[in-house]
């Protein structure tokens, strides 16, 4: 097979963003910025191949061999590699609340109760949670809990006291156990932002962005908008955290599509590290398939803005433009994905697990309890089978390795089906790839940024 058909078929993706040509190899995650002659030829608009773009072309099809090989020997290009060996515990969201004092409409959570009973978690129950994380991390040195609710400072004092005991354990066990805290904001205060500093916790920090946006979708208990009061709260924690260990995080619906105004707003508003993340939901405002043309085109535009602050020195992360080939997520990451049901689990108020923070309050997912441990093993293994060898559309995507398969539980919110992606999903992450990768080339050469 000669270079331009091998490199026009399989997993290969090109693609031309802001005048950079790009390839990816969708079975090793390589890339390469094309000129635009062997461009034109991949894509068969040259009738009279000239010999430099030839070469460019061969020597590219022999790299993609050549890692195509090395992936082979790593056991990365086959399933049964994945599935030998225990799976260990690497981080735990603790539902510390199932309430909140926001009522946001978009709520997974059910607005904060998980359609169940609004309820604190105890002492006891988190406790459990962390000596279970500490038995079954296993050999890993490095663990996670994530404080999340509902709003998990309406339970301070248990937040409180699990970070005591979690350092305590973890240094018994020769760990390091790093904690973060997901909220609204409107319960911070100097003493929280003060304990948060201390004890070196991240934090993410939920904000849609335009007072408008944000007041539609996340109003107070007597339906008010909360933006001015979440802003302020989130300004002053942004402004006293002692390190860059935050995010805030917003959500967008077809009801912003337009969404580049709310991160110019927060950007404005002094942030720097952003996320915004497409809402999943079956309601009115939910994203539709006939979306996708603006979505597409509205990434560009944030990627454009995104690359304006760069090339004026007033540059912000954006978390789905973070792009590292050099340090990104390890190949096993890659393969498996996020680890819902094996190497991370949810943990509810009174201490049933499930795969992830998604699934919480479904029973069907219920994976076990904090006294008895894991119940259902073989419900983590049919998360952790869920990779994208065995989902037969991953197999032939290109952005396999960076996508790891989708999120499951949009998966089966979508298609009542673990190894059937969710397509809109899908769609918006492999445009976010594509404006990350260009972003990448463009500021990692130290090119010039286009206007």
């Amino acid at each position: 097979m000669n270079a331009i058909s091998y490199l026009s078929g399989g997993t290969f993706h090109r693609y031309s963003l802001f005048g950079i040509n790009i390839l990816v190899h969708g079975k090793t995650g390589a890339i390469w910025q094309l000129d635009d002659l062997s461009w034109k030829l991949l894509d068969g608009q040259s009738a009279e191949p000239e010999g430099d773009a030839l070469a460019e072309l061969a020597a590219i099809a022999s790299e993609a061999r050549q890692a195509e090989e090395r992936f082979a020997k790593q056991g990365a290009l086959y399933a049964e590699n994945l599935e030998e060996g225990p799976t260990h515990l690497k981080s735990l969201c603790l539902n510390v609340a199932h309430d909140c004092n926001l009522r946001c409409k978009y709520c997974f959570a059910g607005k904060g109760a998980f359609g169940g009973e609004r309820g604190l978690m105890s002492s006891e129950v988190g406790k459990a949670a962390i000596d279970l994380l500490m038995q079954l991390s296993g050999p890993r040195q490095n663990c996670e809990a994530d404080f999340f609710g509902g709003e998990p400072l309406l339970n301070w004092n248990v937040v409180k006291e699990l970070v005591s005991y979690g350092k305590e354990q973890a240094a018994e066990y020769g760990k390091q156990l790093q904690f973060t805290l997901t909220t609204n904001g409107l319960l911070l205060d100097d003493e929280k932002l003060a304990f948060i500093n201390e004890e070196n916790m991240g934090l993410i920090l939920s904000i849609d962005g335009r007072p408008e946006v944000h007041d539609r979708m996340r109003p107070d208990l007597g339906g008010s908008g909360s933006h001015s009061r979440v802003l302020a709260k989130i300004k002053e924690a942004v402004a006293k955290k002692a390190d860059d260990n935050w995010w805030v995080r917003g959500t967008y619906t077809s009801w912003n599509l337009d969404f580049t105004q709310d991160v110019k707003f927060l950007v404005e508003a002094g942030f720097s590290n952003i996320s915004l993340e497409p809402v999943v939901t079956d309601e009115e405002y939910q994203l539709r398939e006939e979306d996708l043309p603006k979505i597409e085109r509205e990434y560009e535009r944030l990627a454009s803005y995104y690359l304006q602050r760069q090339r004026e020195g007033k540059p912000f992360s954006f978390f789905h433009f973070n792009f590292d080939l050099a340090k990104g997520p390890c190949l096993a990451k890659r393969l498996l994905g996020c680890g819902a049901g094996h190497a991370y689990l949810a943990v509810s108020p009174r201490g049933d697990l499930y795969p992830c923070h998604q699934f919480v309050g479904q029973e069907a997912y219920r994976i076990g309890t904090v006294f008895q441990g894991i119940e259902k093993p073989e419900l983590g293994d049919r998360f952790r089978q869920a990779h994208i060898f065995n989902k037969e559309k991953c197999r032939s995507c290109w952005a396999q390795l960076y996508c790891s398969g989708g999120c499951h539980a949009n998966a089966l919110a979508k298609n009542g089906d673990l190894m059937l992606p969710d397509e809109l999903g899908c769609r918006i992450q492999q445009k976010r790839l594509e404006c990350a990768i260009v972003i990448h080339v463009l500021t990692s050469a130290h090119a010039q940024i286009p206007a």
